[in-house]
């Protein structure tokens, strides 16, 4: 399941933030400590590599490079040198902020084959247990699905449980971008689902938006970019109460977004912990970025949205079925994610959820939820639903477009 798909209750959220708070002492006090140890992952020796590397006499650029410095770099390379690249440092090329977009998707393809032979070795590896053969017989069967032709991945890394973004359209050609930032258990194992949860994971959610931005506006060219590359809290735990995963991951989602291709204007779709994760980046965002829009909130670690201090509209929606209404809206030592964004006193516009279906139904096609969306993702601001009689959250609006 994914992004908050349980059901805690009130008091258990509660018992769990008293136990967070031990744990924050523990930490902080010096009681707990990490031992480094050189890393084995994929990536890291791939990284490793490249740092040594030369291409033509020269020494390959930092891969933290700005993304307008990495782009010049590869605009210098002729397109064999660009290919050799990405055929040898696959996992770098793939994930490098100011690589060409369709090289990305080359060199993430290839790491995705790569990736895939590894898992089917291991899954006829007698030293792992039936366990371990059986995960890799399902991260096999995911990368397998990912190669299915026509299937474009702007970032891929197989490292522990996995990082990836998808995306549908044409990036560069895009006159209007949209990133779903989903929630809880994201990684690799639940980038996509079949069946009654296929809308609740976040290539469903993608898909879902894509399409009914499309049919919002024919005529405007979106793209829409299932944002999987951070690391998600594992269910509801301590690291679902405490926002270092979202600070982390708001580092990656501000990095892709200042390396986007072209002017397009930005949306960002938060959704559960996805929501805390904008929160903390909504003030490194570039000013291109012009809607922020969150679901089922537990809060975006701030108390009213003029502390996001971002020049983005602020949207937030929630069914009134959804379960995250029960968690507190607090924010003590850095436990809990501050005030709900669909109060009044927030500051948000408030949007009609209509009839989306409990937490992890707003990206079901058909409900007003995801109509919702996909107005502010084409920037159609007065086909969106408010979510009480007038039009409060169409008041005084930025860059309104017309249908």
């Amino acid at each position: 399941m994914t992004s908050f798909d349980s059901s805690p209750t009130l008091t258990a959220w509660r018992a769990l933030l008293a136990v967070a708070v031990v744990f924050v002492m523990l930490a902080t006090t010096g009681w707990t400590a990490v031992r480094h140890q050189p890393s084995d992952e994929p990536r890291d020796i791939a990284l490793a590599s490249w740092t040594r590397a030369r291409i033509a006499g020269h020494a390959l650029p930092d891969v933290d490079a700005p993304p307008y410095r990495l782009a010049k770099f590869f605009a210098a390379l002729t397109a064999a040198q660009r290919t050799a690249l990405a055929d040898k440092y696959p996992l770098v090329v793939g994930n490098m902020n100011g690589a060409p977009v369709t090289l990305r998707y080359e060199a993430n393809r290839r790491a995705l084959v790569q990736a895939e032979t590894v898992e089917r070795q291991r899954m006829h590896d007698v030293r792992l247990s039936p366990d371990g053969r059986g995960d890799a017989l399902r991260r096999m069967e995911r990368f397998r699905s990912m190669l299915t032709p026509g299937r474009h991945f702007l970032s891929f890394d197989p490292s522990g449980k996995g990082r990836a973004a998808e995306v549908f359209g044409d990036l560069d050609r895009a006159d209007r971008i949209s990133l779903v930032v989903p929630g809880v258990e994201t990684n690799l194992l639940t980038l996509e689902r079949t069946g009654s949860k296929v809308n609740a994971a976040p290539v469903g959610m993608a898909k879902s938006l894509y399409a009914a931005e499309r049919a919002a506006r024919p005529g405007t060219r979106t793209a829409v970019i299932a944002w999987a590359d951070y690391t998600a809290p594992a269910g509801i735990g301590m690291d679902a109460a405490l926002g270092n995963l979202a600070e982390r991951g708001a580092v990656r989602l501000t990095a892709l977004v200042g390396a986007l291709p072209g002017t397009a204007k930005i949306s960002l779709f938060c959704h559960s912990y996805g929501s805390v994760l904008c929160g903390v980046a909504a003030h490194e965002l570039p000013s291109r970025v012009t809607d922020i829009a969150v679901a089922g909130s537990p809060g975006m670690r701030v108390e009213n949205a003029a502390e996001l201090h971002t020049t983005a509209d602020v949207w937030a929606m929630r069914d009134h079925g959804d379960w995250i209404q029960d968690v507190p809206n607090m924010e003590v030592g850095g436990l809990g994610h501050g005030a709900d964004p669909v109060d009044r006193g927030f500051g948000a516009r408030i949007v009609s959820a209509g009839d989306a279906i409990g937490h992890s139904g707003y990206f079901v096609p058909g409900t007003e939820s995801l109509s919702n969306f996909a107005a502010i993702g084409v920037g159609a601001y007065s086909s969106v639903t408010c979510a009480s009689a007038g039009s409060a959250c169409h008041e005084n609006i930025s860059g309104t477009e017309g249908v």
